[in-house]
């Protein structure tokens, strides 16, 4: 299993005493926004007196059996009951709008090439655009025959636009996105979660890449001092700190105590206040496991992360601070200045270090006309290389992969559907944010050879078609057979 987080069982005679139990509690609030709004510390060998396990992790998950953890997501499965190792998938879609049967559109030469998808949603993207009604309901009787959540790339592609694009012709889109993230939330627990996080970090470095890029950069930082500070303001359920706390555990000079606040940000669901509670527990009893001096506490944050007042998060000067923002900074929302606000937030609390972690791409629909027509298209481009991604990562039949699928999903309706001013979706290119951090004041730190030696090593742990490469800008790229798909880098006031 993934060697990132791990405990290391010590030896009876190893066991130290618990520190003092003030500093491995946990504690949660609430912000009081009321805006709504939707060097040596990673060590890859396998030494033969340890024994290696998540502290997200149960027993039964050290099995490496992939299917051992895989169960029926319903609707639309239907299981063959005289074979009990086949699983088969309606071609039923979850997206069948209600469009009458319709001839052939007479001047659209449609051919099922290797770029069908891509052809058959730009010319609906430009229908749209052009507010051809007749010709937009052609289109999307084709998509919706030709679409499958459970089928090939193509096919589920088309699936989650077709749903995005009809919210958007029908004014539906902000609704469409709360009953989708109503019902995922529904369905949100511990158990779910975990699964589908460990799974991915299991098959595919999209999200283990930014954890050691930060965690380097983070502890190389702040090593020397004895009282740490970590801002979370990321949407990594804590799975970052595992190793952080391991390598903290085995520094030479005196461990040093180590207070982690998380910020969770969104619209106030029950699902991730039970979530994070756990993950508080599992975390606390890790640290203690390691030795560290362990404070964690949790900050609900019901708006938009640009309103977070960040003199409630109790900062002290007599701790060294870092920031660490892993996929959080595009969820501020791109209209007026937010983004710059939440930079110059953060450069105002003059923390050591900030890390900053993001996928690279450019997702800012337009409102209409040509502008929705390019960002459409980027867009849709995005989405293919992450489906594709997904797709070799993981099997057919992963329950993991399906939700991950269904989430970007969410997204996809986020940024075709609704308005910009809610959007949380929309991401900026490595280029972009570096000229806002550059402006808020702060100034690019390189990753220093030995971190991007574990983050080298890290990939080879993976599939053939993962790299690393520098950006001309600032940080490293994590790329999928040569195109960059996640950005990371470090910043200092």
């Amino acid at each position: 299993m993934d060697t990132l987080f791990r405990l290391v069982s010590f030896h009876q005679q190893q066991q130290q005493q618990q520190p003092d139990p003030s500093l491995n509690s946990t504690t949660s609030r609430t912000s009081s926004s009321s805006r709504s709004s939707r060097q040596n510390y990673y060590h890859y060998s396998h030494q033969e007196d340890e024994e290696c396990f998540n502290f997200y992790m149960d027993d039964e998950d050290l099995s490496s059996s992939s299917s051992k953890h895989y169960y029926q997501y319903q609707p639309h499965v239907s299981t063959n009951t005289t074979n009990t190792n086949t699983t088969t998938f309606s071609n039923t879609t979850d997206y069948s709008y209600s469009f009458s049967p319709t001839p052939p559109i007479p001047d659209f030469n449609f051919e099922f090439s290797p770029n069908w998808s891509h052809n058959l949603l730009l010319e609906t993207a430009r229908a749209v655009a052009e507010n051809n009604r007749t010709r937009l309901h052609h289109l999307l009787w084709m998509l919706n025959e030709l679409s499958s959540p459970y089928g090939d790339t193509d096919q589920k592609l088309v699936a989650y636009f077709l749903q995005a694009l009809f919210s958007r012709v029908t004014d539906d889109g902000d609704r469409t996105y709360r009953t989708l993230a109503s019902a995922s939330e529904k369905t949100c627990s511990f158990e779910s979660t975990r699964k589908t996080v460990l799974k991915f970090q299991e098959v595919s470095p999209w999200t283990t890449f930014g954890h050691v890029a930060s965690n380097g950069a983070i502890l190389e930082a702040l090593e020397g001092n004895p009282k740490l500070h970590i801002l979370d303001i990321s949407n990594t359920y804590c799975t970052q700190w595992p190793t952080l706390l391991e390598a903290l555990a085995t520094r030479t000079d005196e461990t040093p105590h180590l207070r982690l606040t998380t910020v969770v940000s969104g619209r106030p669901n029950n699902s991730v206040h039970r979530v994070m509670k756990e993950i508080g527990a599992r975390m606390e009893k890790f640290a203690r496991l390691m030795g560290v001096p362990f404070k964690f506490n949790v900050v609900h944050h019901a708006g938009d992360l640009s309103d977070l007042n960040f003199s409630e998060l109790n900062i002290k000067h007599d701790e060294a601070l870092a920031v660490n923002c892993v996929n959080a900074l595009h969820s501020v929302s791109a209209a007026g200045n937010n983004r710059d606000t939440l930079i110059s937030s953060l450069q105002a609390l003059q923390p050591r270090i900030i890390t900053v972690v993001e996928e690279e791409a450019d997702l800012d629909v337009g409102i209409d006309g040509y502008e929705f027509v390019k960002g459409f298209e980027e867009c849709f481009r995005w989405f293919r290389v992450y489906f594709e991604a997904l797709d070799e990562s993981f099997v057919k039949t992963s329950n993991e992969r399906l939700m991950l699928e269904r989430a970007a999903g969410r997204a996809v309706v986020d940024l075709v559907a609704c308005s910009p001013a809610e959007s949380v979706e929309r991401r900026e290119t490595a280029a972009r944010w570096s000229a806002r951090l550059h402006g808020g004041g702060l100034n690019a730190v390189a990753f220093s050879e030995e971190v991007c030696d574990d983050v080298r090593a890290l990939l080879r742990r993976y599939k053939e078609g993962w790299s690393m490469a520098q950006c001309s800008d600032a940080g490293i790229f994590l790329s999928w057979k040569d195109t960059p798909v996640v950005w990371a880098s470090a910043w200092r006031p």
